[in-house]
């Protein structure tokens, strides 16, 4: 496959990502790190030549080691934010991203081992709507207690 699809335009970022959507027992997956004070989804950015779907399966793999087959397309997020990691720190974003419920087999144990794109080891964490830490998508508070059959268009400007 190819680089990651994140594109530097007019002093900002294009990135285009996938999230995975692993709920068990009223609980959902999300991901960590030691630099930062919150938690994202299980995912990533899709790479050059990789469809979303392809995208979303390999991060689930990487993530947590374990093959999972998606179950359906829930969200599709416009998000424009400012970046806080070394390279894009203070930088506009304008992140595209396609939200896969998974389908989590009964047996599922995940293990981390992957790191963030400046070596940050990661951790999985499971949460609820109600969890008191913050996470992102924030959407995920009160969309995740209700999920729909459809798939949902959210925008979000945080500029």
């Amino acid at each position: 496959m190819g680089s990651d699809c994140m594109v530097a335009i007019d002093g900002g970022f294009l990135n285009v990502r996938v999230g995975a959507i692993i709920m068990k027992d009223h609980e959902f997956l999300m991901v960590g790190n030691e630099r930062q004070d919150y938690l994202y989804s299980v995912g990533g950015r899709v790479k050059f030549g990789e469809t979303a779907e392809e995208a979303v399966i390999r991060e689930v793999y990487e993530e947590t080691g374990v093959k999972m087959e998606i179950d359906r397309l829930g969200f599709i997020h416009e998000n424009f934010f400012y970046g806080d990691d070394s390279i894009r720190k203070n930088k506009l974003i304008y992140e595209i991203s396609f939200y896969f419920y998974m389908k989590v087999p009964d047996d599922f144990e995940p293990k981390c081992e992957s790191v963030t794109a400046d070596n940050c080891k990661e951790k999985l964490v499971w949460v609820t709507t109600d969890s008191k830490i913050q996470y992102y998508p924030a959407f995920f508070r009160t969309e995740l207690k209700h999920p729909c059959d459809g798939v949902k268009h959210i925008v979000v400007d945080e500029r």
